[in-house]
Order: C-alpha cells, then sequence, then structure tokens
C-alpha cells in the first residue's frame, strides 16, 4: 500500500519519536495529543520529556515541514495509536487511552487504510477491542482496512537509535494487514522487520518485559538472602556471572517504568491460574522499596524527624521518566517513617509528586542533612566526589541502593557507607 500520510495519536516517550522519525524519512505526518499542555509545549519549540537526541530530531521533523503537531485526529492514510496503557488498583490493564484512541479514529477510517496499535497491550487486545471499535465506521477490518499490533521496543535513552535499528515485529489480524504494516515501517527501520499474527506480536512483547521481570526478582532475591547470611551480593553476583551459561542481573530498590513493572501484569491477567512464577516475581519487586525501607530503619535508626537527602527518583538511570519509579516510592515509605526528605531529581527537578519535597540542587538537597540516600545511578551521581559532597553537606551516613559508589572512597572521605546487598 501506498502511504503518503500519518496521524499518530499520542506524544508520549513512544509517539513523538515516532512521529518525528517517519517525518524525518519523507511522511507527512499529523502528531496529535490529547493533552493541551504537551501540544502547547510542542507547539512553543520545547519539548515535555527528556531522551538523548529527541530536540534535535523533532526540531528536524518541524522544519522538514512534514510533522504537523494537532490537538486531534485527522484523516491519514495510517494510523498509529501509541497511549499509554497503565495498570489500575486492582493489577488488570486500563485500556481506555487505547478504546478513546481507537474511537477518534472511525470518523476518519477510509477504504484501504492501515490502523496499527503500538500501545504495550495484553493479548487480544487488537481483535477483540480494537477491531470492534474500528467495526462502527461500518468497515470490516481485514476486508476494507488493515489493522496490525506493531510492540514498541526500545529503551529509555536509547530511543532514538534503537527505533531505528531494532529488529520490528509486526503481526496482522490478517497476513495482508502484516504486509501492510511491513511495507509502512520500512520506511525507516534498518532492523529485521518480522511478521506474525497480531496476538504473538502482542505477546512477544510482554514476554520480554516479563522474562527481565523474573530475572530481577531473582537478583532482589539474592540480595536478600546475601543481606541476612553475611555475604556481599555484589561479589557473588560478579564470580557466579564467570559461568559461560550464568548472567545475574543486578538487584536495586526495586522495577520500574512504563513495561518492565506493568506489562507481566498483564500476562497475570489473561491467565491467572497458569501463571503463579510471573505473579510471584512481580510481587518481590514491588516488595523491593520496603526492604530497602528496612535497611535505612537499621541503619540509621529510628527515621521520626530525621533529615534524608534522597539522591534520583527516576526508574532507571540517566532518564527523566518517574513512571511506576521504585525510587519514588522508598522516598514515599521514608516520609512515612516519619523522615523529613528533600529529594534531587536532576532530569525532572520540578517533577509534581504531592506531598513530597523535591530540590532544585544538589547542594539544596545536602545542605543541614543528617543523612544521603542514593536511589538511583545517574551519571552525575555516580561521578561526584565524596570528600566535595562532604564540604556539603554535614550528614555522614551514606547509604547506596544501587551499588554505584565505591565504599572505600567514601569512608576515606569520613562517610559511613552502607550498600545494599552487602550483608559483610
Amino acid at each position: 500500500m501506498t502511504v503518503e500520510k500519518i496521524c499518530i495519536l499520542g506524544l508520549g516517550y513512544i509517539g513523538l519519536p515516532l512521529a518525528s522519525t517517519f517525518a524525518t524519512h519523507g511522511k507527512h505526518v499529523v502528531a496529535m495529543d490529547v493533552n493541551p499542555s504537551i501540544i502547547q509545549t510542542l507547539q512553543n519549540g520545547a519539548l515535555h520529556i527528556h531522551e538523548p537526541g529527541l530536540r534535535s530530531l523533532v526540531e528536524e521533523a518541524l522544519k522538514s515541514g512534514n510533522l504537523d503537531i494537532r490537538h486531534s485526529v485527522e484523516p491519514a492514510d495510517a494510523f498509529i495509536i501509541a497511549v499509554p496503557t497503565p495498570y489500575d488498583d486492582g493489577k488488570r490493564a486500563d485500556l481506555r487511552y487505547v478504546q478513546s484512541a481507537a474511537e477518534s479514529i472511525v470518523p476518519h477510517l477510509r477504504r484501504g487504510n492501515l490502523v496499527v496499535l503500538e500501545s504495550t497491550s495484553p493479548p487480544q487486545t487488537t481483535l477483540h477491542l480494537v477491531a470492534p471499535i474500528l467495526e462502527k465506521s461500518g468497515l470490516v477490518p481485514g476486508r476494507d482496512f488493515f489493522l496490525a499490533y506493531s510492540p514498541e521496543r526500545v529503551l529509555p535513552g536509547q530511543i532514538i537509535r534503537e527505533l531505528v535499528e531494532n529488529a520490528r515485529i509486526i503481526g496482522g489480524i490478517d497476513p495482508a494487514s502484516a504486509k501492510a504494516g511491513q511495507e509502512l515501517y520500512q520506511s525507516f527501520v534498518q532492523g529485521e522487520i518480522v511478521l506474525t499474527d497480531a496476538t504473538t506480536a502482542e505477546m512477544v512483547k510482554l514476554m520480554e518485559n516479563t522474562t527481565r521481570d523474573v530475572n530481577i526478582a531473582l537478583a532482589n532475591e539474592f540480595s536478600r538472602l546475601a543481606d541476612r547470611l553475611g555475604v556481599d551480593v555484589w561479589e557473588a553476583i560478579n564470580l557466579a556471572n564467570r559461568h559461560p551459561r550464568v548472567k545475574i542481573l543486578r538487584p536495586g530498590p526495586g522495577v520500574g517504568g512504563h513495561c518492565v513493572s506493568v506489562d507481566p501484569w498483564f500476562l497475570v491477567e489473561a491467565a491467572p491460574d497458569i501463571t503463579p512464577l510471573i505473579r510471584t516475581a512481580r510481587e518481590v519487586n514491588d516488595a523491593q522499596p520496603h526492604f530497602v525501607l528496612d535497611l535505612a530503619t537499621r541503619w540509621l535508626g529510628p527515621l521520626e524527624g530525621r533529615k534524608i537527602g534522597v539522591l534520583g527518583l527516576a526508574f532507571k538511570p540517566d532518564v527523566d521518566d518517574l513512571r511506576e519509579s521504585p525510587a519514588v516510592e522508598v522516598a514515599y515509605q521514608l516520609q512515612q517513617q516519619g523522615a523529613i526528605l528533600q529529594a534531587f531529581e536532576p532530569f525532572k527537578p520540578d517533577a509534581a509528586l504531592p506531598g513530597l519535597a523535591l530540590a532544585s540542587s544538589l547542594e539544596m538537597a545536602l545542605a543541614d542533612k543528617q543523612a544521603v540516600i542514593l536511589l538511583v545511578a545517574h551519571t552525575q551521581f555516580r561521578q561526584l566526589d565524596p570528600h566535595a559532597i562532604a564540604a556539603l553537606t554535614p550528614a555522614r551516613q551514606v547509604i547506596d541502593a544501587v551499588h554505584a559508589w565505591e565504599a572505600k572512597r567514601w569512608t576515606d572521605a569520613g562517610f559511613e557507607f552502607h550498600t545494599l546487598g552487602n550483608g559483610q
């Protein structure tokens, strides 16, 4: 099929890079979002998210004249849904954004169009939710228009490169739809494009992130065992990983982000009676912030009234994404125990976190504190000089929850140093 105009619904961490990439590869792209502040920010030449290389990519796309930022859906040859899919309080997928996006396409859907769902979704979402909504147009998917699922599979911090270089899976509701999706994405994808059916493509994305979640849960349990048994888990992991068929991941304060901490629940939701391992791994990782809280209480003593500087709130290093961040959860739990916190997130110092005091600088986060807790291994935190930090704060107790600092350097600078997973 020939695609000259693409309408992309959702301008978050996936939608905006995707729209800009298509635009810089010659496609006319209408990129829309229902959040007026996002539209206003982009139309004013600013960005609402941080991602290396994104600013220059968006600027190039706008300069080309191929990228239009809009408030609503417009007719197009292809529609791509890239909206969030969070879960609700019951750990079930909240598909209201997907539903709303599909409904907004209906008035504009024409014969020969292609609709692609990119949002991470439970298996059979394309067939059992999106397809019936689009049929309200009077058109039949697979006969009158093409319908496919193609999951984003990129790593925050490397989205721009991986969007182009990674293999792309396209699952159609029929072979013709998968082929139409291939013709669309091959305009910029350099990695292999693999065709399959929609439900398999949905499950592949969930399997990828669930595998990582289970492996991190194992590492987190190892950190708890090491703490109890008097072992340095970091040394043990390093030694175990010398085995040619072993690759243990790094423990930490938990698992966050919009993918790894969410996607496994979609599989549990689909078949709760046959997914006990996946559920248990999620529960282990969800409980890890409380393990960090227990360590802080043990090492720092009663937290009531204790002034603590928290470094890092993002869900992983060198990104500004706070969604489902275990660092945020640790901060709130510390505060619930009576600690007086100031948290510094260099990539999002103005984050909206109700009830949590944020510092606008490292100096502010450290001033007049009694202890410092590192929760995210941002590069700028990893490179901190403990002697320089000693001059910025009266705190002499440090907890490293991500194994980013060398203990000897900090003890030599006069700090009492503790790190997660070191039971020695």
